[in-house]
């Protein structure tokens, strides 16, 4: 469903040549658009994901069944000094959420694997991902980083999963320099 909707919205602007980025889930989401319509798309920013993403059977318990548990234990995705602001500015809008939604959302995480097309990737890609990132950890981002031949990984010191919230500005440095270089 993600894909159609990425899919309807790139047709209804009439898009070309797009530049699809995303995070964890929404990695898993452009991965899948680019096996389906290689032809739209420029490159890809992949952030914090892989071609295979497992959850902890005991993530999707909490999420199912124990919501605040979970949101109890999200401070696992941060690096260890990231601000108490940004965790908690975070699980405010994680509770805007239906867990119901998000537990979803893991299912289809814990249910994707492409790992045996990632090399048929040809088209750029910038490879993002913090230093200490448990949930999609850095081999992730070097597998992708060996597998396709138009790459660049860059690894994020002092940052975990949610490394957009975590280190913004070298995020969007990383995204203008790929920018910049291949466009």
């Amino acid at each position: 469903m993600y894909v159609d909707v990425v899919r309807k919205f790139i047709e209804t602007l009439d898009l070309r040549n797009v530049i699809l980025c995303g995070h964890s889930l929404g990695g898993a989401v452009i991965q899948s658009y680019y096996f389906k319509y290689p032809f739209d798309i420029a490159a890809l920013i992949l952030i914090g994901t892989g071609g295979r993403l497992r959850v902890l059977p005991s993530t999707l318990e909490s999420v199912k069944n124990n919501f605040q548990e979970y949101l109890d234990n999200t401070e696992g995705g941060f690096y260890r000094s990231t601000s108490t602001k940004i965790i908690e500015d975070y699980k405010n809008e994680v509770v805007k959420t239906d867990p119901s939604a998000i537990y979803d959302d893991f299912k289809i995480c814990d249910e994707f694997d492409t790992l045996d097309k990632t090399s048929s990737i040809k088209i750029p890609c910038l490879i993002l991902v913090g230093n200490e990132d448990v949930s999609t950890p850095p081999k992730y981002s070097e597998f992708f980083h060996k597998k396709i031949n138009i790459s660049e990984l860059v690894i994020i010191e002092k940052s975990g999963h949610l490394v957009m919230l975590e280190q913004p500005n070298k995020i969007n440095k990383a995204i203008e320099n790929f920018i910049n270089n291949y466009f």
